[in-house]
């Protein structure tokens, strides 16, 4: 068929890999794929691509597809009361408060992540400022089997009232730091993150924190 003469003929041209787009509405040509030596490299609303390594002799040199997830929080603090914004999941087992934040969306900067993340938990607008910290872990619940990379970035506030999500959200206040840091694990990186935040209001966020 068509494409077994065409494999025949890049394999004699040297071609490394081949890779083929297949609309869902023409998921039946991928047994015919498969049969050819075909895998999955991904899928994606409507369409799926597979993938064949054409030099046997040498190691599938082709990346694989979206390795890690992004994770983004946004710490806001108000630097004139040492308040910060916490929240409390609503779909979450766990009781405990935290950051606002969630997932980045594709071609997202970070920054923006964050702002936007904190206004749709909170109804709080905010402008990013630095990245305080970064955790990579590769057992994440919600992570379909990849790597997540966990990003804390500091926000200054540029509203105060709370307007949170109750979908997402079952609580949602302005806390005072050292009282945030009674109600939560000292092992957890949230707690980690109140001490940089004490930090920076005493030393100052110049030396706590790195803009993207």
């Amino acid at each position: 068929n068509f494409l077994t003469e065409s494999l025949s003929e890049w394999r004699q041209r040297n071609v490394s890999a081949v890779w083929l787009k297949v609309p869902i509405t023409q998921s039946h040509y991928i047994p015919v794929a498969a049969k050819e030596g075909f895998e999955y490299h991904h899928a994606e609303h409507d369409n799926a691509l597979l993938k064949l390594w054409l030099r046997q002799n040498q190691l599938d040199a082709t990346p694989r597809f979206a390795t890690h997830q992004v994770g983004v929080s946004g710490m806001v603090i108000n630097e004139e009361t040492t308040e910060v914004l916490v929240v409390k999941d609503k779909n979450s087992r766990f009781n405990l408060w935290k950051f606002p934040g969630g997932l980045s969306n594709l071609e997202e900067d970070i920054g923006d992540t964050a702002v936007r993340e904190v206004f749709e938990e909170t109804g709080v607008k905010s402008e990013f400022k630095s990245v305080l910290a970064m955790r990579q872990q590769h057992t994440q619940p919600g992570a379909w089997g990849r790597s997540d990379f966990f990003i804390v970035c500091r926000l200054k506030p540029l509203s105060f009232d709370i307007n949170f999500c109750p979908e997402e959200i079952k609580a949602c206040e302005w806390m005072k730091i050292t009282d945030m840091r009674k109600e939560i694990n000292v092992s957890s990186i949230t707690y980690r993150m109140t001490s940089i935040a004490l930090y920076g209001l005493e030393k100052g966020f110049d030396n706590c924190g790195h803009s993207v």
